[in-house]
């Protein structure tokens, strides 16, 4: 018998239904963890100490002190820093910040980073623990440990956190709703090395995703739709009262769901073809498009919120799920 230890990593979310004292203390807890994170990245960047082990000797102590932390969390809060530094320094490197001496990079680099008061803040076991069964979670706060907070999620996403969660799980809220992101490392299926065929996929804004089979997954609903809200969105921003403003907020993020529901169903639907039939999936290779490609002003829009890479990263770890091959 063959057993495959390559795994996967997925993210499962998993949604928090928080009491209101719960929800209070929760709240607490992320402004402080990234009000110390930003005091951490002004101390990183005015020292050039950037390496998690070299930071916590200038911030660890003061960090529990001042925000009232506990160890775990203020490790984390370092760590936190340090990794978004190292993020920026990659995006640098990559030259999605434009060229060294331009504006948009001297604005990356000539301050230290901020982080957002609600932005995520990581946990580990030691922080949080799981009663999958009763689907509770038991969670750290700077008001103490919060017992029985409640959480829903599908069957699916319930039974990949019970088997196969590791490591730390984010926290997150999102417009007042909190959210659990768990890392998860599932199995790959033994994939198919010899497939009979390909299916290639053909990728573009009018129809989403073509198959060499002559199957037409078409775009038509979702740019409309996004044609409607940014119709909508330009309305409201130039009308601009507090309704208009509570709208506007209201409905972000939406176009942004609908887009990635869209990517989610046709990736399922590809993968499940390609097993179906033995083959292996075939991708176009659209990397650096926004770079080559001169377009009219009116088009803009529409092909910078083409998610053709995002759709391609939802077929690629769906297919080593299914074991099945992408090239």
């Amino acid at each position: 018998m063959c057993v495959c230890w390559v795994i996967v990593k997925l993210t499962v979310q998993v949604k928090l239904l928080p009491t209101p004292v719960q929800a209070a203390a929760l709240e607490a807890t992320l402004r402080a963890c990234n009000e110390a994170a930003s005091w951490a990245d002004g101390v990183a960047f005015e020292k050039d100490m950037k390496r998690n082990f070299a930071l916590r000797e200038h911030t660890y102590d003061q960090i529990k002190a001042r925000w009232n932390l506990g160890a775990q969390a203020a490790q984390h809060v370092i760590k936190k820093t340090c990794d978004a530094y190292a993020t920026l320094r990659a995006n640098l490197r990559a030259g999605n910040l434009g060229r060294p001496g331009s504006k948009r990079y001297r604005r990356a680099t000539e301050k230290p980073v901020t982080f957002r008061p609600e932005a995520a803040q990581p946990y580990d076991d030691r922080m949080l623990s799981w009663q999958i069964a009763q689907r509770r979670v038991s969670i750290w706060t700077v008001s103490g440990r919060v017992k029985d907070v409640a959480f829903t999620a599908s069957p699916e996403q319930l039974a990949t956190v019970e088997l196969y969660r590791k490591g730390e799980s984010d926290l997150v809220c999102r417009d007042g709703r909190w959210f659990l992101l768990a890392t998860c490392e599932v199995p790959e299926a033994e994939p198919n090395a010899e497939p009979v065929d390909f299916l290639g996929i053909d990728l573009g804004i009018v129809n989403i995703a073509t198959t060499s089979d002559g199957e037409i997954m078409a775009g038509r609903e979702l740019n409309r739709m996004r044609a409607r809200e940014r119709t909508l969105r330009t309305k409201l921003q130039r009308k601009s009262t507090p309704s208009a403003k509570r709208r506007l907020k209201k409905r972000r993020r939406k176009e942004a769901r609908r887009a990635r529901d869209i990517n989610h169903k046709i990736a399922k639907h590809v993968v499940a073809e390609a097993e179906r039939t033995g083959r292996g999936i075939a991708l176009e290779e659209l990397t650096g498009i926004r770079e080559r490609v001169r377009l009219r002003k009116p088009q803009r829009a529409t092909h910078s919120s083409w998610s053709f890479d995002q759709l391609g990263a939802f077929i690629a770890y769906k297919a080593r799920k299914a074991g099945v091959l992408v090239v």
